[in-house]
């Protein structure tokens, strides 16, 4: 039985999709199915690899701490309480500690 092997793709293929990725985060079918065609790529690859980018975003934004109310000349501390709920709300949860808030962002959003 033949290994799956992990596709390497240029440094090409890789600013291109970078550059996709700065100007909108999901892609729809037929743009998918473009930019594959244009990059010689699976529209597989690109659907995964948009979504391990979104990931790696995430997890990126939510380490970093917001500078955009630092930037209106805010102190940081006078965050209005619908960004904090945000901020929240975009935070990975851990299935196994987090039971309430999983319910309050269900119940938030139904």
């Amino acid at each position: 039985k033949k290994k799956h092997t992990r596709p390497t793709f240029t440094g090409h293929q890789i600013f291109a999709l970078e550059k996709t990725f700065e100007q909108t985060k999901y892609l729809a079918g037929p743009e998918r199915a473009r930019l594959a065609y244009s990059l010689g790529m699976t529209e597989s690859q690109v659907k995964v690899w948009f979504q391990n980018r979104r990931t790696k975003w995430r997890k990126k934004s939510a380490l970093e701490p917001s500078s955009s109310s630092q930037r209106a000349g805010g102190s940081g501390g006078e965050r209005a309480a619908s960004e904090t709920e945000d901020d929240e709300y975009n935070k990975p949860l851990d299935p196994d500690s987090d039971d309430e808030k999983i319910r309050l962002l269900l119940r938030k959003h139904r």
